[in-house]
């Protein structure tokens, strides 16, 4: 049985209201997998199933290193 996972991330190199080429691609390529990005002004978030959030994280990191980011922070929670 498949449960929901947020997840929280942050991307840096950090630059209030300019996410830069590294925070988009991240987000972007969660959303190609058909989850739904909530982009907040400090952190953004999104909810995926067990099943699949592992794969969702790894998207996220991928395209977040390959596109210049220095740290990403993540934060994920079951959602019982």
């Amino acid at each position: 049985m498949s449960t929901i996972v947020v997840v929280e991330f942050t991307i840096e190199p950090f630059v209030e209201g300019e996410p830069g080429k590294h925070v988009n691609a991240a987000i972007e390529a969660v959303r190609s997998m058909g989850i739904a990005v909530d982009v907040g002004p400090f952190g953004s978030s999104f909810a995926a199933s067990s099943d699949t959030v592992a794969d969702a994280v790894k998207a996220l990191l991928t395209a977040a290193y390959s596109n210049g980011a220095t740290h990403v922070n993540i934060h994920a929670e079951n959602q019982a």
